[in-house]
């Protein structure tokens, strides 16, 4: 084989966003080598937000998950290995291994590990949760759920971050009684301010969410396949027919610690992507990334999107700039169109600013006199301006933001 990096194996382990985004971004860039693709679900391909959203409600077809059509995989002579799963990494022979079939093995010169997180599953004794509790995370979980909220009158929601509020507000439009229950002292505890989780907690208890904060889960109560109550740490009871937990995502790193790869609440990876193996990388939710001094997780499709294709533009061409991302999420949640731009890490002040229509809300972080994040609700125009703002130096400061006769298009 040439030393030419466009004729190198490429395989990648992970057939999500991030996947899909370096196969594709390689092939654009002209790789002639060959791109194989292992996913460990039978499904091609997909995106997973609207799995929570519409999918979950029947208004989204299964089809209109996946991201692209079988024939551009074909076209574009990437191969696609699904229902297989990675057991082990050969780092000596450059080698993955699959679990049962025909190609036990398939060889590399460039790994990507693109493998994204899991559902950190309840504290309950057994291998399986009962039929009745469900963590959601691919489409097998949300058929599962759909089925049985057919018939579902109380809906238990466990977590209060944002895929716990957004099953909340799906289960209240389908007209279901929602206890939603946070072990914190407040919903979004880890991941925005006090005012956003004020906000979100307001729209919650409007559309009929009874709201559980600073509450643990002691037991749970009646048949052992079919809970159908849960006892609080103070004493109380919830009764529900289904629960669904919503407790935060573990970075999948378990194939990457046991081939020896330096891991740490994620697979640590430099600014291109590499691990502590020069000839693998690791995209997307999975990888524990350097950002602004911090080593951290960022988890949504725009990064998983963007840090793959960052990794495949240095495996074709190195020696380029390290990846320097400008993080952004969003939510929808009833009539509320959340967007964030930027991370809150070490925020020292909150500055709040109505938008231009009717229940528009951005909340404005600053570390000192330096803008570092911003949540918008149903305020597109101060998102777009905030995420422009933090990819320069020359950002509004506090008092600017908290002047309401401040025009930011001035600045």
């Amino acid at each position: 084989m040439s030393d030419d990096g466009y004729d190198k194996k490429i395989v990648i382990v992970g057939a999500g966003q991030a996947g899909v985004a370096a196969a594709f971004r390689l092939r654009q860039n002209g790789h002639r080598g060959p791109v194989t693709m292992i996913g460990d679900e039978i499904w091609p391909p997909y995106q997973r937000p609207p799995l929570s959203k519409k999918y979950l409600t029947g208004e989204l077809a299964r089809e209109r998950l996946f991201l692209k059509p079988a024939k551009a995989y074909e076209e574009s002579d990437i191969e696609l290995v699904l229902g297989r799963r990675v057991m082990g990494i050969d780092r000596e022979a450059r080698r993955v291994l699959l679990n049962g079939g025909e190609g036990g093995d398939v060889a590399y010169d460039t790994l990507i590990l693109a493998t994204g997180g899991s559902p950190r599953q309840p504290d309950r004794p057994g291998v399986t949760l009962p039929g009745n509790m469900f963590t959601l995370r691919g489409i097998a979980d949300a058929d599962a759920m759909r089925g049985r909220l057919e018939s579902c009158q109380n809906l238990l929601v466990v977590g209060g971050g944002y895929i716990g509020l957004e099953l909340a507000a799906v289960a209240r439009r389908c007209g279901l009684k929602v206890t939603l229950l946070e072990q914190a002292s407040r919903i979004l505890g880890r991941v925005a301010c006090a005012e956003t989780a004020d906000y979100f907690r307001q729209l919650h208890t409007d559309n009929g969410v009874t709201i559980r904060e600073g509450l643990s889960i002691a037991g749970f109560g009646g048949p052992e396949r079919q809970p159908s109550f849960v006892g609080l740490s103070d004493g109380g009871e919830v009764p529900f027919d289904l629960a669904v937990f919503g407790i935060g995502l573990l970075p999948n790193d378990t194939l990457a610690r046991e081939a020896g790869l330096e891991c740490d609440g994620g697979i640590v990876v430099d600014g291109w992507g590499r691990t502590s193996d020069p000839d693998i990388r690791a995209a997307g939710d999975c990888a524990r990334l350097p950002f602004q001094g911090h080593l951290i997780r960022i988890e949504s499709v725009h990064n998983a999107i963007a840090h793959a294709e960052h990794i495949a533009d240095d495996i074709l061409r190195p020696g380029g700039e390290a990846y320097t991302p400008v993080p952004w999420f969003w939510s929808d949640q009833y009539d509320c169109k959340l967007q964030i731009t930027g991370l809150n890490l070490g925020f020292t002040n909150v500055v709040s600013r109505p938008g231009e229509k009717p229940g528009a809300l951005s909340n404005w972080y600053f570390n000192g006199q330096t803008m570092i994040a911003c949540d918008a609700m149903n305020d597109a125009r101060s998102f777009m301006l905030a995420k422009r703002w933090l990819a320069v130096s020359d950002r509004p400061g506090p008092e600017m933001v908290a002047d309401p006769s401040w025009n930011p298009a001035s600045f």
